[in-house]
């Protein structure tokens, strides 16, 4: 890796790099579980709860306040944490810390009884846990040598797939978890996955290295400062691009089923779970199939645009056929388009980051790709749904996703 400035990224070439093989992609799991189970599947329940029916402004604004907090959460974090030092190293305390704090903030979502407090609650608990995403998603930039990049890329996009797996099987025999017990879960997972990263794959003390006084100008200043960078720039729009397209659909992905595949609301539940986990089997395989094979041939660009070809395709799939049936073809092939995806994105990102002094703080901007999905897309799915109805919703979706395949074919510097 380049030396910079006398700061020098931690690699672990030897013994230590291998416990990060479990650790990592199961810090990640978690994360990815806490959104996917309590977004997806607690969160439209939790509303149905509170106002009776499937009230889509209700839902949206329950979903919409937190991403916009965790948009500014996430690179402030991660800024932090590349100041941060300790003889754990600079992320682990906040994997840690957060992870206790996103506990608490959990527990008392459980227990709201109003769609404000819900949003607000939501909100707390997105904040705290992007500064958990921040710190864990700077582990590979930090840890990692460049020739497992690929690899260890894959091993992150297991999360999605593996995530929703686990959920989907969780609602699926545990039907009454979408209650409100879900959320005890995934506290558990949290606690369970943090303590291994932190613990089991010790970083390497960050006392000694140098740390630059700190200015609130260059502070500010530094968010923009990578989106400057040719590559980083349109590697940012082409993953905010693939993830509204999925965002735009999965927010409604509850009463889309109910009100335009028309599943009865008994049974929407244990579908719903069935279609996911359908999908993410197919997410997975690709995964475990792309992330290695893009090591050997270190052709990334290539396998991320396949990706976002596919998965607008896939959005077409449910206009033609809205049946379930047609559902399980979608999941299918949306399923795979994303796994390619998410196998080369993380390897992708990282060989663009303009300033390897910063890796934490660069990663919370290109995490806001993430975030910023799921603060527009509500608001999106929405004024969509209440003017053209479903239907045009996957239109929007396909459009979104081609604006990120554009941004693939800008970037230069990677094949």
């Amino acid at each position: 890796m380049t030396h910079v400035q006398g700061i020098t990224p931690t690699v672990d070439n030897g013994p230590k790099l291998g416990p990060l093989y479990l650790t990592l992609p199961l810090a990640n799991v978690a994360v990815m579980f806490l959104w996917l189970a309590v977004g997806a599947f607690v969160l439209p329940v939790h509303v149905q709860r509170i106002t009776g029916t499937n009230d889509v402004t209700a839902l949206g604004l329950a979903n919409s306040i937190g991403p916009l907090m965790a948009t500014l959460a996430n690179p402030i974090f991660g800024q932090i944490s590349d100041r941060t030092r300790s003889r754990f190293g600079r992320r682990s305390p906040w994997i840690l810390g957060c992870v206790l704090l996103g506990a608490l903030a959990l527990v008392a979502q459980a227990n709201v009884g109003s769609v404000i407090m819900l949003g607000v609650s939501w909100a707390a608990v997105q904040i705290i846990m992007n500064g958990y995403q921040a710190a864990m998603t700077a582990i590979l930039p930090d840890r990692v040598p460049p020739a497992r990049y690929g690899t260890f890329s894959g091993l992150f996009g297991l999360g999605t797939p593996l995530a929703v797996i686990a959920a989907s099987i969780m609602f699926i025999v545990f039907p009454r978890l979408a209650q409100g017990g879900a959320y005890y879960v995934v506290i558990a997972l949290l606690l369970v996955a943090a303590v291994l990263v932190v613990f089991a794959s010790p970083d390497r003390s960050s006392v000694d290295l140098p740390r630059e006084p700190f200015d609130f100008g260059l502070f500010l200043g530094g968010f923009w400062r990578p989106l400057k960078t040719h590559d980083f720039r349109w590697a940012f729009v082409s993953r905010f691009g693939v993830m509204l397209g999925y965002f735009v659909i999965f927010t409604f992905n509850l009463f889309l089923l109910e009100d335009f595949i028309k599943i009865p609301k008994d049974q929407v539940i244990a579908r719903m779970g069935i279609l996911m986990l359908i999908g993410q089997i197919a997410t997975l395989l690709a995964v475990l199939v792309i992330g290695p094979l893009s090591d050997r041939i270190g052709r990334f660009k290539l396998f991320a645009l396949i990706a976002g070809v596919v998965s607008a395709i896939s959005l077409g799939i449910p206009l033609l056929m809205p049946t379930f049936q047609g559902m399980v073809i979608y999941n299918v092939v949306h399923g795979i388009a994303f796994g390619i995806f998410m196998a080369v994105d993380m390897a992708l990102v990282t060989k663009v980051l303009p300033n390897p002094e910063e890796v934490g703080k660069d990663m919370g901007v290109i995490n806001i790709a993430n975030a910023g999905p799921q603060i527009v897309a509500p608001s999106i799915a929405v004024l969509v749904v209440t003017v053209g109805g479903y239907p045009t919703l996957f239109v929007v979706g396909i459009v979104i996703s081609l604006i990120g395949v554009t941004g693939v074919l800008r970037i230069r510097g990677v094949r």
